[in-house]
């Protein structure tokens, strides 16, 4: 494992013998990524540097390798490469400092090379080794001149020039950090290329303009084409009845620079058509503005067993309300039968009608589908309203109402509106009805019923609680885990419902 971190091999210190071995060198070699850094800028300033500061002729940054030497940086010297045979560097490059020869002729180890008896005329040279951090012998800046120098380099050359040679050496380690990173980066990158290729989605990028730039594997499994480019290319992918609209969703997110997400049917390798949820998110791009990340998953069929259970509800609902229209009939029928129950019956129907209504804010029915509370109460009081509205008044928070809440509530307040008209505020011309929802506590709502008026009647005992009554505590008490309480004044009745909010919305 070569190292990626700065380190610098000692100066001074001869290149440890575990990399002296040709294969062991080669491979370090392989690892600062050499061929990039051919006339590299840096390299050749510090070349050029080391001629001056040396009055030298020729300046080389020389690489030793198994057959031959190469100059990655040259001042003064045409030859690319030169045999690794006839090379000074060769035993540059293993001493434990610089290597100086102060004329080459009279030096037996390099006297016969061919750069010395040829036109090249070499007699001086001065090489610093290059060493890599492992301690591997790599290669030498050297300078070279063509007249003996019996007096090599003053000190402070020999100094700039191991200088230098170490500025080199910084420069190849940088490389080498730089290609360690790059290839960690894609390692990572492919890593990941393979997770997001193995998710059961399509996953796709794009740039702050919507120029989409990558999709996984899974793109062309699902659709067997190329991917689009820009929004309007998506056209062949989605459904002619829902293009103009997601392109329209997808449009102001991007504009906006917000998440988004709609569904829509895409068109499948085979020419059909598969439901898809389809969302993104912006992502800042190191202040270049946003890029956009998003997925595409199949939900055809839990769309379609929804768009089933949705058939099955309203048809549910509608015989529900069939049931309840042939019962509210049957009593009335009876009745006809029975005038002594015909009070009975009637308000019996009446309650079975409050139920009906309850009923269309938890179920579809015709198109209309209730959600809040306060029109569910003023619905249920709307038949005691006078002419403007004002006898009763639904004033405060509101909350949504479940499917379980609805029926409850609609007994509940149909019982206090029915008690009202006949013994309350609703008997007498000028009473009137206050109800206030007010949020009570991070999960509570307060249903306050106010009556306002001297009942034209005799109140019941309120300590006798009948059946009403009973039937109020066993609705708020029971079925909404709520408390109910209930207090009479001389103007009127006060009735306060606490309820949980989650019951309500259950």
């Amino acid at each position: 494992m070569f190292r990626t971190i700065r380190e610098t091999w000692p100066r001074g210190q001869a290149p440890t013998a575990a990399f002296c071995g040709e294969d062991d060198r080669v491979r370090v070699m392989a690892s600062f990524g050499f061929d990039d850094l051919e006339s590299d800028d840096d390299l050749q300033r510090l070349v050029n540097f080391a001629a001056r500061l040396c009055d030298a002729p020729i300046a080389l940054v020389s690489l030793v390798e198994t057959d031959r030497q190469r100059f990655l940086a040259r001042e003064g010297f045409d030859a690319k490469e030169t045999p690794r045979s006839t090379s000074f560097c060769a035993t540059a490059m293993l001493q434990t400092g610089m290597l100086i020869v102060p004329d080459a002729t009279q030096d037996e180890r390099f006297a016969g090379f061919p750069i010395v008896t040829g036109p090249e005329h070499v007699r001086f040279y001065a090489g610093a080794p290059l060493v890599s951090a492992e301690g591997a012998p790599l290669g030498s800046l050297c300078v070279i001149d063509t007249e003996p120098r019996p007096g090599g380099l003053s000190d402070m050359q020999r100094d700039g020039l191991a200088v230098l040679a170490d500025s080199v050496m910084s420069r190849f380690t940088q490389h080498r950090l730089d290609i360690a990173a790059n290839y960690e980066i894609a390692e990572r990158e492919k890593r990941l290329e393979s997770i997001i290729d193995s998710v059961p989605g399509i996953a796709w990028s794009a740039d702050r303009k919507a120029n989409f730039d990558y999709f996984n594997a899974r793109w062309k499994e699902v659709t067997g084409a190329e991917p689009p480019k820009i929004p309007a290319d998506w056209r062949d992918f989605v459904h002619p009845e829902d293009f103009d609209e997601t392109l329209e969703v997808f449009s102001q997110a991007v504009e906006k620079t917000t998440p988004f997400e709609s569904e829509w049917r895409m068109r499948q390798s085979d020419g059909s058509y598969r439901w898809v949820l389809s969302r993104g998110v912006p992502i800042a791009d190191g202040g270049k503005g946003s890029r956009w990340f998003g997925t595409l998953f199949d939900i055809d069929e839990q769309y379609k067993l929804s768009e089933s259970r949705e058939l099955l509800a309203g048809e549910l609902s509608h015989r529900i309300k069939n049931i309840f229209a042939v019962v509210s009939g049957l009593v009335a029928i009876k009745a006809r039968n029975h005038p002594e129950a015909h009070e009975f019956a009637e308000e019996l129907g009446k309650t079975i009608k409050a139920l009906g209504l309850a009923h269309d804010y938890v179920r579809p029915v015709e198109g209309r589908r209730g959600e809040s509370l306060r029109d569910l109460l003023s619905d249920l009081v709307a038949p005691y309203q006078d002419g403007k509205g004002k006898r009763i008044t639904v004033d405060g928070a509101d909350s949504a109402i479940g499917h379980r809440a609805a029926t409850p509530l609609a007994l509940i307040f149909h019982e206090l509106a029915t008690n009202s008209a006949k013994y309350g505020a609703l008997s007498c011309d000028d009473g009137r009805i206050a109800i206030e929802l007010r949020e009570t506590g991070s999960d509570e709502l307060t249903i306050r019923w106010e009556e306002f008026s001297i009942p034209c009647d005799d109140v019941a005992d309120e300590a006798h609680e009948g059946f009403g009554s009973r039937m109020l505590r066993l609705s708020v008490e029971g079925q909404l885990r709520g408390r109910f309480e209930r207090t009479f004044s001389s103007e009127g009745l006060v009735c306060e419902i606490v309820v949980p909010k989650s019951a309500l919305t259950s």
